[in-house]
């Protein structure tokens, strides 16, 4: 193997421990994953693209990087499945419908003056790889979710008081609290994914109200931690990433991901590639990118509730009773396991939403990276610190 490895910058939702083993052996050099948090990682590849190779998130955090000329041009020429790419990053209005905020497709296509536009090209920003259509998470042991929790409204219901908690994450979370406000008739948005440094205080002090009135628990940042908080009863709705449930259901915890009426809130994930990466390196870099679109990587973040970007290609990985439940939404066929082969899924079991297309179809806004961000983050923050204090001094006085 080479002895320098290729340095991939990426998060938590990327099972890279998972695949890494696979992937050196099929593509004959050493890989090196550099895992941060959300904030860390797209901070990292904006000022020190010297410092990976390969940066690993999602097109919601694109903006900053290109701003900064930290990572270069994709040429599609090099990319073996580019043709077989489905439509959800590729075409803005895919299946009919964009939604609001980060419209991948807006990010994805290279100009000749380096702006960013859905006009193709031969050349794009971030190689788009997994997605998913995201809402929140309600423990079910004693609701019919599919039928009586129809809105993201149900996030502000008072008989979950106290049980409800939010992702700490701006570009994501902040989304789950506006989606919520906007369909109880609490805020209305000129434009929720770009909003107003007016909005954002709006919808900011109506998130302090609900901490002080303690509807809304402590935010969680890791994806592992709404599991404990399900299996303890202090949580009954929250924010929520599919693996987390897939781990919820591994633990016995019956829980429904609801599909609200108004849409789902969806993201892409990506790659890019340094502005420092040249010759072999640069080759190698591509070598990655085409072999995490063959087929393997998706048939694992498959198992985690993750689409990817070439879904024939996944298909040819994965057992037929996997493909029928995560893609096409069917019950079941077999008990099924999760990302590291452990049962997780009961046969008889569907997929909350239905299939990949019918999902696709029910999208209402993209995790965004606001015009505002900086501000943004600077309440967001004051809102997480705040619930974060208020926890403490609840589990004080018991």
């Amino acid at each position: 193997m080479t002895r320098e490895p290729l340095r991939i910058l990426t998060t938590e939702i990327q099972p890279w421990r998972l695949i890494k083993d696979r992937a050196e052996a099929d593509l004959g050099f050493p890989l090196e994953f550099i895992e941060m948090d959300f904030n860390n990682a797209q901070r990292t590849a904006a000022l020190e693209p010297t410092s990976y190779d390969v940066y690993d998130q999602c097109f919601h955090n694109l903006d900053i990087v290109w701003y900064w000329r930290a990572v270069q041009p994709i040429d599609t020429r090099r990319i073996t499945e580019w043709d077989n790419l489905d439509e959800f990053a590729r075409v803005s209005r895919a299946n009919g419908r964009s939604g609001m905020g980060d419209v991948p497709a807006t990010r994805l296509f290279v100009q000749q003056d380096m702006t960013l536009s859905d006009t193709p090209s031969e050349r794009i920003s971030m190689l788009p790889t997994f997605y998913n259509f995201d809402s929140f998470a309600v423990e079910a042991s004693d609701i019919d979710v599919d039928q009586e929790i129809k809105s993201w409204s149900a996030l502000l219901d008072p008989k979950w008081a106290g049980r409800v908690a939010l992702v700490d994450e701006p570009a994501i979370g902040l989304f789950d609290l506006a989606m919520a406000l906007s369909s109880a008739g609490r805020m209305q948005f000129e434009d929720m994914g770009n909003m107003s440094v007016e909005e954002i205080d709006a919808l900011i002090e109506h998130g302090i109200g609900l901490i002080q009135n303690g509807h809304l628990s402590p935010f969680w940042l890791r994806a592992t931690e709404p599991v404990d908080r399900f299996l303890s009863g202090e949580l009954k709705l929250a924010s929520i990433w599919s693996p987390t449930i897939v781990e919820m259901k591994r633990n016995g915890i019956k829980v429904r991901q609801a599909r609200p009426a108004e849409g789902y809130r969806a993201w892409h994930g990506g790659m890019c590639l340094s502005k420092a990466l040249a010759g072999e390196k640069l080759d190698r870099a591509y070598d990655w990118l085409n072999w995490y679109l063959d087929g393997y990587a998706g048939s694992v973040v498959a198992r985690q509730g993750y689409y990817m970007s070439v879904p024939e290609r996944v298909k040819a990985h994965l057992p037929e009773a996997d493909w029928d439940y995560w893609y096409e939404g069917r019950p079941a066929a077999q008990d099924l396991n999760d990302i590291a082969g452990r049962p997780a899924i009961k046969a008889g079991e569907t997929r909350s939403g239905g299939s990949r297309l019918d999902r696709a179809r029910h999208i209402a806004i993209w995790n965004s990276t606001m015009d505002e961000h900086n501000y943004l983050v600077r309440r967001w923050n004051e809102l997480v610190t705040l619930a974060a204090a208020k926890g403490r001094t609840q589990r004080r006085a018991s």
